[in-house]
């Protein structure tokens, strides 16, 4: 008696895959860049933690550290969006000093909480609106226009405070600068980064106004002939730029107590560092909200590690130096091979 004979195997019949462990699969969407960010700053953790062990690794210290990343962070936020259009924003700091001192004037504070916060934003606007409208319609390059910006704002700041600097006195703004205002030992300024930088990250990723940053960034020509308002976006980039210097500024004024025409001194190159670090292109068309927010995590740290073993500020930027560069030949180099 002969045995039923079973169909050949179709090739198209799909084999069964075998799920692969969680940590894998984060690893395999993960990008290079990032973990290779990951890496370095795992690395000086443990410098720090080997070189001063009871003071880095002290949990005071460590929310310092984070304290200290989230006002340049959320400039850096701001910075990486309109770098990724392919501009530039050199005045970012001077915003930040000038939307500072405006905020804490007598006459402000006599608002109180609200008063002080919304000044500080309503200032990092107008300033980007400013930048947007010389760049996208007034048709200047955005190194020159920042650049002015730079100076006049700085000079406005100056002009304010009359060199003095001014202390705050309403005791909502203080009271967030106490331990007592932490969230489960978070401060809140830490909060306000990470929520900063989560909004960022979403628009930046899941957005149409994310999609066209990237494409005016890549190609502002071929943005402008797929129906994208080229001069328009540009516009709406430096006006965020502008608000994160706000926001950056008020978390200046908890932090310190004060408005002072010094403040938010070379943050644009901060920003701009930590952004060029995290994988975002000089020339546009490509950025990373993760890659700058561990780039700004990166500087503070070696800013950090430096001040507990009392190293000179000058070897800080020497270091601060070669980062960057290291980081644009990286770039050239990924570029010229893609």
């Amino acid at each position: 008696m002969t045995q039923p004979v079973s169909p050949p195997r179709d090739s198209t019949d799909k084999v069964p895959q075998i799920p692969l462990p969680a940590w894998r699969t984060v690893l395999a969407r993960a990008d290079v860049r990032t973990l290779s960010l990951v890496g370095v700053l795992a690395a000086l953790i443990v410098i720090g933690g080997l070189t001063r062990p009871d003071e880095f690794l002290d949990t005071r210290n460590l929310q310092l550290v984070l304290t200290q990343a989230s006002v340049i962070g959320v400039v850096t936020v701001g910075m990486t969006f309109v770098i990724t259009s392919g501009g530039i924003d050199l005045s970012v700091g001077a915003i930040v000093a000038l939307a500072s001192v405006w905020a804490t004037t007598v006459a402000t504070q006599e608002y109180g909480f609200a008063g002080i916060l919304f000044t500080a934003m309503i200032v990092g606007v107008g300033c980007g609106l400013v930048n947007g409208l010389l760049i996208a319609y007034g048709g200047m390059v955005p190194f020159i226009a920042t650049l002015a910006m730079l100076a006049s704002a700085r000079g406005l700041a100056l002009q304010i405070t009359d060199g003095r600097t001014q202390i705050v006195t309403v005791d909502g703004v203080l009271d967030l600068g106490e331990r007592d205002a932490y969230v489960l030992g978070v401060p809140p300024l830490v909060i306000v980064f990470a929520i900063v930088t989560v909004i960022g990250w979403l628009v930046l990723n899941r957005t149409t106004f994310g999609r066209r940053t990237v494409a005016v960034g890549g190609n502002a020509e071929a943005a402008r002939l797929a129906g994208i308002d080229v001069r328009r976006q540009r516009l709406y980039l430096y006006l965020l730029s502008g608000l994160c210097c706000g926001i950056a500024a008020f978390l200046l004024i908890i932090l310190s107590g004060s408005g002072q025409n010094t403040n938010g001194n070379l943050y644009e190159l901060d920003a701009i560092a930590a952004a060029i670090i995290g994988g975002t292109l000089l020339t546009g068309g490509r950025g990373t909200i993760t890659g700058s927010v561990l780039g700004v995590l990166i500087f503070t740290t070696i800013t950090n590690i430096f001040a507990l073993n009392n190293l000179q500020s000058d070897v800080q930027q020497i270091a601060k130096g070669a980062i960057i560069v290291a980081a644009v030949l990286v770039q050239r180099r990924t570029a010229s091979t893609t």
